[in-house]
């Protein structure tokens, strides 16, 4: 049996590179791998593009990351939240790069990814900004836009529980992108509540299939981004 457990978050992201790009799970502080993030951040890799949902909040986790000056290009669909200062501040200084994707759109670039797709039209953005300089086209008397898939060198996700083997589930919306970040990445490493053995979890519950999962780390009693933020709490 292969061998993907890690025994620091530090191990687990150690060979990302500079220019990497990376998708981070999470649905605000919902999914999201702080561990692995202050851990990427500890570890120096920079000019990384990075994809999320948003940017980030306070002080912590993926803000944290941008306030570092790691990120030189964020693809999001929220660049701007209530907690959210940091982003805002580096992209009006014109630090960092922003595409902004719609949140569905989004998620479908990174499921195609994952897929093997390498593009697919949607209506979504047709008429506006969004939709500047695509080709598009109309079916049935309706325009769409075409969107490419994503992929990335590295996914870094969170979970509630793993087997040894890789097989993930998650705690209610926490699941959000990290199923199709994890089908979309080269390598992709998860940091989860607790790793327990094989066998240990239902087959019918299992979300992502360990075939995705190429790294994984133990962290009990994760740090929570809301609560961090909340206290203001800076990393480093």
């Amino acid at each position: 049996m292969i061998n993907k457990q890690h025994d620091t978050p530090a191990d687990a992201v150690a060979d990302i590179f500079d220019g990497a790009t990376v998708l981070i799970g999470g649905f605000g502080a919902a999914g999201s791998p702080i561990e692995l993030i202050h851990a990427l951040i500890d570890q120096g890799a920079s000019d990384l593009i990075v994809v999320n949902n948003n940017t980030g909040s306070g002080h912590v986790g993926l803000a944290a990351l941008i306030e570092q000056g790691r990120v030189a290009k964020m693809i999001c669909s929220f660049p701007r939240t209530a907690g959210s200062t940091v982003f805002p501040d580096k992209y009006q200084a014109g630090e960092i790069e922003l595409e902004l994707v719609p949140q569905g759109t989004l998620a479908e670039r990174i499921r195609a990814g994952g897929a093997g797709i390498p593009a697919f039209y949607t209506p979504t953005s047709v008429g506006t900004e969004l939709a500047q300089g695509k080709e598009t086209r109309t079916f049935d008397g309706r325009e769409y836009v075409m969107e490419y898939g994503l992929t990335a060198d590295f996914a870094l996700i969170k979970c509630l529980r793993a087997d040894r083997l890789g097989n993930l589930i998650y705690n209610k919306t926490a699941r959000n992108f990290s199923p199709v970040m994890a089908m979309a990445a080269k390598t992709t490493i998860v940091q989860a509540d607790s790793i327990v053995a094989a066998g240990d979890i239902d087959p019918e519950v299992v979300v992502t299939p360990a075939v995705f999962v190429n790294r994984m780390v133990e962290v009990g009693e994760p740090l929570q981004e809301s609560a961090m933020v909340a206290s203001s709490v800076s990393y480093p």
